[in-house]
């Protein structure tokens, strides 16, 4: 010991003391300098590790947002573990109110009052947020990519090309608008999905009543170009086209005298009513509001064609009569479609015969392990907790026997549809059973109240259409069902086999539907994802969703529920209807200021509240504005 060197000594004292294992040390010797970091022992008790690499080691995560709507800014704002790097990539800079689009279109609120920057809303978060402007065009699923383009610069000449890696990938890039591929629509009608949309609808309207003030215009070329068409009897369409009536009668009429006997408005529904998604109560009373203001509705009125001086409809009815009539304004608002990047990224990932991206219950696109979905653009794929088997025209060997007198193409067209379904039926057949073997704990071949009290709470997460079955056929428990399909009063004396099982929860996928395209559910969604980002850590070691019927242990997060909070149809004329939780319909005067006391509380910042209620009161005492700016 006596002759061993100073490094020596050292080096011996680090393999004989583990707590020094992670010792930093640090020699100057004239003015020189040697610096080792011990992270486990080697031969000679110390390892010098490259910094680099302990840089990489304490990387932080890489989640990139595309898209700056409802879903990806909810995402944003409650996003609170630093341990993330997040790049923001959108065409655009700044986060809208698009509940409030239709007003702006008539200047009853101004477009920069509901608009927020990107930059506003994430520059006081603790979380290393960076922005780029700029539109994806390809997500790299394999190789956790993404291809983006920026063009600020106008020219297209000068586009610039962006590839960024990410290490967890939030797609929230909305959806555009769904023209059904008629023709001329895309070309000749006005969409309203974006404030540019908006601003375009403000400053035709303004030039349709300019034009016909023009002299020497005939009464039918006035009539014609101030004829009004919105397609689509959604809440958009109708609030649209109540903001317009009122626009009309309480400003325009005052500027322009002489045309207002000119002007019409039609509405154009392809089913029999407007407002579908709403109680009975609310659409008969928009229809029968609509009719008294003198707004045209046609239902039953399918769009054909659209030039750029008439729109053709066909009679759903009635032999299909197909109508002609002149236009001045057409206003698309008939539902949303699918944006070429996410058909593109479908293919890639197994989903390219679907018509919207697919997600399971946790927001994470299906066929991928680090890529969520959320918004417009992705639609929940609830897994069903049965399904009906299916029977075949012919047995599988008389198929195989008939196939020699069949083309080759026919062949394996039918033979790929019928494994497609066969695999597909016999998947979701397995839930049924997953679930009866989890429940029998005692591997009994059948499940007692009691074994089946224990598992209960996890079948309604996991399978929320269940709990909605139960409260729909007014029965307190999935027990109270299995009894009835048992007929068994007894209590503790019920006991079913797999069959009667089956039987019991025959009709339970009959309540699953696709949750509505709107804000209220993208927001809930963003702050949901934000919620599971923040505490992955935690729940990687302490699970907290429901149990994993065909596995072990528990999911790590509780699915994704959607809490409905209600609803509101303006319908011009300061009268709004609402539909609220508990089946609550309210309708008129009071339901408006309701509205506008809910619209100013969800609005991003104080500052777009301060605005939004200016331009409100302005209205009140100025009326709306008219230059069409």
């Amino acid at each position: 010991m006596q002759n061993m060197t100073p490094i020596q000594r050292l080096s011996r004292t680090f393999r004989d003391n583990s707590s020094l294992a992670k010792t930093l040390i640090i020699f100057t010797v004239g003015g020189g300098g040697f610096v080792a970091f011990s992270d486990a022992k080697s031969d000679d008790g110390i390892s010098i590790v490259n910094p680099s690499e302990a840089d990489d080691k304490n990387k932080k995560k890489r989640v990139v947002v595309l898209g700056t709507g409802w879903a990806g800014t909810s995402f944003l704002k409650n996003l609170k573990d630093p341990s993330y790097d997040v790049q923001v990539i959108s065409p655009r800079n700044f986060f809208a109110f698009t509940p409030l689009l239709p007003s702006v279109t008539v200047g009853t609120v101004e477009a920069r009052s509901i608009v927020e920057p990107i930059r506003n809303i994430v520059r006081k978060k603790n979380v290393n947020v960076h922005y780029w402007e700029a539109e994806c065009y390809r997500i790299d699923a394999k190789n956790k990519k993404v291809y983006c383009r920026s063009n600020l610069a106008g020219d297209p000449n000068q586009i610039e090309e962006i590839v960024v890696d990410y290490d967890y990938l939030v797609v929230s890039v909305g959806a555009r608008s769904n023209t059904f591929n008629i023709p001329g629509v895309a070309e000749n009608c006005h969409f309203l999905k974006e404030i540019e949309d908006a601003q375009k609808i403000r400053r035709k309207i303004v030039d349709c009543f300019e034009r016909a003030s023009l002299p020497n215009l005939s009464d039918e070329e006035r009539k014609k170009i101030l004829h009004f068409v919105v397609v689509g009897g959604g809440p958009t369409g109708v609030e649209f086209a109540a903001e317009l009536h009122d626009y009309v009668t309480e400003d325009l009429v005052k500027l322009y005298p002489k045309v207002k006997d000119a002007v019409k408005i039609t509405l154009l529904e392809a089913t029999d009513h407007i407002l579908n998604m709403f109680d009975k109560r609310i659409t008969t009373f928009a229809e029968e509001k609509f009719q008294r203001d003198g707004i045209d509705l046609k239902t039953g009125a399918m769009v054909v064609k659209v030039t750029d001086k008439e729109i053709s409809t066909k009679q759903v009815k009635n032999g299909g009569e197909i109508s002609n009539m002149p236009y001045g304004m057409v206003v698309w608002s008939t539902g949303i479609g699918t944006r070429p990047v996410i058909m593109e990224f479908m293919k890639q990932v197994g989903q390219g015969n679907r018509r919207v991206l697919a997600t399971d219950e946790w927001l994470r696109v299906e066929g991928t392990s680090d890529i969520y979905a959320l918004g417009d653009c992705a639609t929940i794929n609830q897994r069903k907790v049965m399904e009906n088997g299916i029977s075949l025209p012919i047995s599988l060997p008389d198929f195989e026997l008939r196939s020699c007198i069949l083309s080759t193409a026919l062949v394996s067209v039918l033979v790929l549809y019928l494994k497609y379904h066969i695999l597909a039926c016999t998947e979701i057949e397995e839930d049924i059973w997953a679930i009866f073997q989890k429940a029998d704990k005692d591997d009994s071949k059948t499940l007692t109240v009691k074994e089946f009290q224990e598992t209960l709470k996890d079948i309604c997460e996991r399978y929320p259409q269940v709990e909605l079955y139960l409260k729909n056929k007014q029965l307190s428990s999935l027990v109270d069902l299995l009894k009835d399909s048992k007929g068994d009063s007894a209590k503790e004396s019920v006991e079913v086999n797999l069959e009667e099982f089956k039987a019991a929860l025959s009709q339970v996928d009959s309540q699953m539907k696709n949750l509505p395209a709107t804000a209220q559910v993208a927001a809930q969604q963003g702050s949901y994802l934000a919620d599971c980002f923040n505490r992955m850590e935690y729940c990687e070691e302490n699970p907290e969703g429901p149990l994993r019927f065909r596995g072990e242990g528990r999911h790590r997060f509780r699915p994704f529920r959607y809490k409905h909070l209600g609803q509101f149809a303006p319908l011009g004329g300061e009268q709004t209807a609402a539909q609220l939780p508990g089946d609550w319909v309210s309708i008129g005067h009071s339901t408006q200021w309701l509205w506008y006391s809910v619209y100013a509380s969800k609005l991003v910042s104080w500052r777009t509240r301060a605005l939004v209620i200016s331009d409100w009161g302005r209205r009140f005492i100025f009326g709306r504005d008219s230059s069409g700016m």
